[in-house]
């Protein structure tokens, strides 16, 4: 065999082993970036419990609606809903820092699938 053949039949199996080598190092690091998929579920249970509860609002209106029904055609004394409170400045902090994770690990966790995919 010439140097040339003999040069591209080195290459070819240095080059084989450094990317299998690559891709089975890189694959299992991506594998452990979908947990941000698990992180982004326990961020949005946090982000829900600490949404205003809007079930005040329902019950009041629920109660005006059973008064008016078992009142027939007269309309019943005027309920007064509930007004929400206004959010504090550490709230509206918390608030948005949760969200921020949440798109963030959402975003990671799709790079992942994207780079596993790939």
């Amino acid at each position: 065999k010439d140097v040339r053949s003999q040069f591209w039949e080195t290459y070819e199996v240095v080059a084989e082993e450094v990317d299998s080598e690559f891709l089975e190092r890189y694959n299992g690091d991506i594998d452990i970036i979908p947990t941000f998929g698990l992180f982004s579920a326990v961020t949005t249970s946090f982000i829900i419990a600490s949404q205003p509860n809007p079930g005040d609002t329902t019950n009041a209106l629920l109660i005006q609606l059973i008064l008016l029904a078992a009142n027939g055609t007269s309309a019943p004394q005027s309920i007064t809903l509930p007004q929400p409170a206004g959010y504090s400045s550490s709230n509206v902090w918390a608030q948005s820092l949760a969200y921020a994770s949440l798109l963030l690990s959402l975003f990671a966790a799709f790079g992942a699938i994207l780079g596993k995919q790939w």
